[in-house]
């Protein structure tokens, strides 16, 4: 078998690597963000509300389980609506200040109280709506804290 000789002088020295973050290169450059401060605080209110009208589109669906769209019906879509709105919006703007599990329990009971309130419309027992309520916000919980766990340090502030 053939190798390559040996350089004369031994074998040469390499230069350190130069130390970086974790997850960039000195060739890397952060990805750009290509929309506006504006238009991230327009999206921060938008986004909310168009959930919670498909939420209370959907609750007021499963509530009249395929009969007549009725004033009462109406009602409960669009309450469920604004209360699923105005919870959202707090959540986006109180829960990132909070430490990784306290922030991963908000979103929890969030999600798992409005499936289970959506899924209770749909003439299912008490007790399955909360069982699967529950299976929900449990694969939530591991989701949001794995999320948190490794974005976040110990006092919920974001790792760059």
């Amino acid at each position: 078998m053939a190798h390559a000789a040996p350089a004369p002088g031994g074998i040469p020295r390499r230069a350190p690597a130069p130390e970086v973050q974790a997850g960039t290169s000195p060739e890397q450059h952060p990805t750009p963000d290509v929309l506006d401060a504006r238009t991230h605080r327009i999206a921060r209110i938008a986004v909310p509300v168009a959930l919670a009208l498909v939420y209370g589109y959907w609750v007021a669906a499963d509530n009249r389980a395929g009969g007549p769209i009725t004033g009462w019906n109406l009602l409960l879509g669009f309450a469920s609506a604004l209360v699923f709105a105005v919870v959202c919006i707090a959540l986006l703007a109180l829960a990132p200040r909070m430490i990784r599990e306290v922030h991963a329990l908000l979103w929890t009971a969030f999600v798992g109280i409005a499936f289970g309130f959506l899924y209770s419309q749909s003439d299912h027992s008490i007790v399955r709506s909360l069982l699967i309520s529950l299976l929900v916000a449990g694969a939530t919980f591991l989701a949001f804290f794995y999320r948190y766990y490794t974005r976040e340090d110990a006092f919920g502030r974001r790792i760059r």
